[in-house]
Order: structure tokens, then C-alpha cells, then sequence
């Protein structure tokens, strides 16, 4: 598929947007910066990587118009945002429940390191099963492009790849930021003990916030 690029006009709007939209925190956000403080560098970046693939996932569910099908229909609205929700709820109830040891010295971690398969899979899988990422992506990238100036599905495939380049370079520049705090945190015996209690908690919110999401809003939060 040869592609077609929207205006300089429309990218010189989306692309503010999309900066602002990433900087607001949510559960990718979260992921990452629990990671970094918990694991370290490797689980931090391995972690922002792995939410971009998710990305990937809706902007080709937004070219092929799975996005619209989860707008339109109540019932599969629904799947996916309990989904997502009882999925945040799972990570909240895994690291509550997990052996936390900190060595003095040593990184806080509040959970056994992870392998990087599993901590790409995490991340794409909250990125994934979060509803508003989807109802943004079928609510804004539309309003870019113009069906004048070429294939509507190309136009919405190049805004879909410009947001997952500014969402990758953001979600590293936190997971960098991430292993600054995490080491700097590390020689606080209390916050190696309170850090799983915060993470488990604040996931455990966010999944019973995601379950009463509504369409209203189209946040990608």
C-alpha cells in the first residue's frame, strides 16, 4: 500500500496533541515507572517497549475498523474494558501478594525480576486491553485526515505510526527517568518495603477506575 501523508496543517495539530495526551499518567505511564523503580533499567525500557507494541495493535485495529466496531457495540465495549480492567486488577493482587526483598544497597524490588518476553507482553497487554486507547484512536485520527487527498487508511496508518514514534520517545525518556528515582529510592529501607503496597494499590485503583469507563471523553489515558 503506497502511502499518503495527511497536510502539514493537520500534522503541525495532531502532533502537540499527541505530546500532551502521552504526558498525561495512566496505567502505561504507571507500568513503566513501577517497573524502573522496581527492576531496574532492563524491566524499565523492556516495559515502555512493550506498551508501544500494544499501541501498534490499536492503530492496525484502527486501519481495519476494529476501533469502530468497540465504539459502535455496547457488548464489545464491554470485553474489552472489563478485561482491561480485571487485568489491572490481577497485576494490583500479584504484586500485592509478592515477596519483597531489598538488600540495603540494592534496587527496590517489589516483585522476583521478570524475563523480558513477560515484561513485553505486560506492557502490551495494559496498553492493549485499555479501552480509552482505542476510543481515542477511532475519535481523533479520523478528524486528521482528508479523504481528498488520498486512501483514507494510509493517511490513518502514517498519524497511527507518528504517535507510536512520539509514545516510544516519551515512554523511554520515563523509564530512563524511572531508574534515576528507583536508585535513589533504593537506600530508603521503608520505601523498599511500602514500594509493592503503592504499585499494588494504585493498579488495584485504576482497575476498578477502568471498569466504569464510558465512551464519553475518548481519553487515551
Amino acid at each position: 500500500m503506497e502511502l499518503t501523508f495527511p497536510s502539514g496543517t493537520a500534522l503541525g495539530v495532531f502532533v502537540p496533541m499527541v505530546v500532551a495526551l502521552v504526558a498525561v499518567p495512566g496505567p502505561n505511564m504507571l507500568l513503566i515507572l513501577s517497573r524502573g523503580i522496581g527492576q531496574g533499567r532492563r524491566a524499565a525500557f523492556a516495559s515502555a517497549v512493550g506498551v508501544e507494541l500494544g499501541t501498534m495493535v490499536h492503530v492496525l485495529g484502527t486501519v481495519v475498523g476494529i476501533s469502530a466496531l468497540i465504539a459502535t457495540s455496547a457488548l464489545a465495549f464491554n470485553v474489552v474494558k472489563y478485561a482491561g480492567a480485571a487485568y489491572l486488577v490481577y497485576l494490583g493482587v500479584r504484586t500485592l501478594l509478592a515477596k519483597a526483598e531489598a538488600p540495603a544497597g540494592a534496587p527496590a524490588a517489589a516483585t522476583e525480576p521478570l524475563r523480558v518476553r513477560t515484561l513485553l507482553r505486560q506492557g502490551a497487554l495494559v496498553n492493549v486491553l485499555n479501552p480509552k486507547v482505542a476510543l481515542f484512536f477511532l475519535a481523533l485520527l479520523p478528524q486528521y485526515v482528508n479523504p481528498s487527498r488520498g486512501s483514507v487508511a494510509s493517511q490513518t496508518l502514517v498519524l497511527g505510526l507518528v504517535f507510536f514514534a512520539i509514545a516510544l520517545a516519551m515512554d523511554l525518556v520515563y523509564a530512563a527517568a524511572s531508574v534515576g528515582v528507583g536508585a535513589f529510592l533504593a537506600r530508603s529501607a521503608r520505601f523498599a518495603r511500602a514500594q509493592k503496597y503503592i504499585t499494588g494499590c494504585t493498579y488495584l485503583v485504576l482497575g476498578v477506575s477502568a471498569a466504569f469507563a464510558e465512551p464519553a471523553g475518548h481519553r487515551a489515558n
